[in-house]
């Protein structure tokens, strides 16, 4: 009776020679890169230069170092950068996970910055873990030098985890960095009009970019394992590119911020409007001409119903009571039934003019219309008690 080892050795015999596998290229001959002696260690960089005439999507790069940093970092509630764009840098972090925490790390981080009349964009890449003192090596004159940090969530992700990496291997982590992170002005720009404010959903809808074979953020570290596994670096040039983009996306945002706390020109109804929420926090009087900005270039829908009763409450509070009730009567014809609008102009003709019977109509129309739209209980509740207080007074 045979063994399993005669059986092996005959499969050997018998089976074809398979020719043997080629060696991996290298990961800075496949990505166009070079290594980089860092005194920490080899680290692959890869550099590419962009013009700043360069149009990311429909945005030249260039504006974004004329934006007024002061302004925006105030409209964002952040700590200003330097007044010169000149000095500020794009981060972008590639990591091995999204939870954060200690046992995540960032294998490859953009860094844009602007080099005379061109946009640099060096990308820092670890082949492995053991080459993460370097990296960090790498990054530390860069944050350093920097004026101020650009990012897309970086305040909830990039800079932690970075900040985190730093202290893990006892390197010292900038402590005057000042960070805009455009996230926060995004989402109160952009909220009440996109489906959400991801940072591919502004390059389409706002910097007009199309990325055409881009890959997914949430596949983004099991290619890294699998280069980790293989040493195949083909498939993570997709990653890079991947990152660029990211980097390229934040300056042409920025750009775009720039210009529209400028001047409206160009811009849609919902985009003024956006702004005008923007300016609230800070400028009360600049908000409120956005808001009228918008309407008069035609904002439409749910928006415009929110952008007129922030207008009436404006108006209430300065006791202009004529434009308050026409923002409020204009708000109430809205197709979606909201009952803000009846509710002021109930209280309105109730306690300044003291026409009762005028409220109570009012509040009898806002009923009908709120048991047609099925309208929470809490809500009809509440009318239906201010409509029997009227009742009271009216006899």
């Amino acid at each position: 009776m045979q063994s399993l080892d005669d059986l092996r050795r005959m499969v050997r015999r018998i089976e074809p020679r398979r020719p043997p596998r080629a060696a991996a290229r290298p990961v800075e001959e496949v990505l166009g890169g070079a290594v980089h002696e860092t005194g920490a260690g080899p680290l692959v960089v890869v550099r590419r230069e962009y013009p700043l005439a360069h149009a990311h999507g429909c945005a030249p790069l260039a504006p974004a170092f004329a934006a007024p940093l002061p302004l925006l970092a105030a409209l964002a509630r952040a700590e200003a950068p330097a007044t010169d764009g000149r000095s500020l840098l794009f981060l972008d972090t590639e990591t091995t996970g999204l939870a954060g925490g200690t046992g995540t790390y960032a294998f490859l981080v953009g860094a844009g910055w602007r080099e005379d009349d061109r946009f640099v964009v060096a990308q820092y890449f670890m082949r492995d873990f053991d080459e993460e003192p370097a990296l960090l090596a790498a990054l530390a004159p860069v944050l350093e030098r920097a004026g101020g940090v650009v990012t897309f969530n970086g305040a909830g992700f990039d800079l932690p985890l970075l900040e985190t990496r730093f202290v893990l291997a006892r390197r010292r982590w900038p402590a005057l960095l000042s960070h805009l992170d455009l996230l926060r002005p995004a989402r109160r720009v952009f909220a009440p009009s996109l489906a959400d404010c991801r940072l591919a959903t502004l390059e389409r809808e706002v910097l007009g970019l199309e990325r055409g074979d881009d890959v997914p953020g949430a596949l983004i570290p099991s290619l890294y394992f699998d280069f980790l596994r293989t040493r195949r670096a083909a498939p993570l040039a997709r990653v890079f590119e991947h990152n660029r983009q990211d980097v390229l996306s934040l300056v042409a945002l920025l750009g775009w911020f720039g210009r529209a706390l400028e001047r409206h020109e160009g811009l849609g109804a919902a985009e003024v409007a956006g702004l005008g929420r923007l300016w609230e926090p800070v400028d009360p009087e600049r908000a409120e001409a956005c808001y009228r900005a918008a309407l008069a270039v035609g904002l439409g829908g749910a928006l415009a119903l929110w952008v007129r009763l922030r207008l009436a409450a404006s108006e209430k509070r300065a006791a202009r009571w004529e434009a308050a009730c026409a923002l409020w009567e204009e708000a109430a014809r809205h197709a979606a039934f909201d009952p803000r609008p009846w509710e002021e102009l109930a209280k309105f003709h109730e306690h300044r003019r003291r026409d009762f019977a005028r409220a109570r109509v009012l509040v009898e129309s806002a009923l009908v219309r709120a048991r047609a739209a099925e309208t929470p209980a809490r809500v009809l509740d509440a009318l239906a008690y201010r409509l029997e207080r009227l009742r009271r007074r009216a006899r």
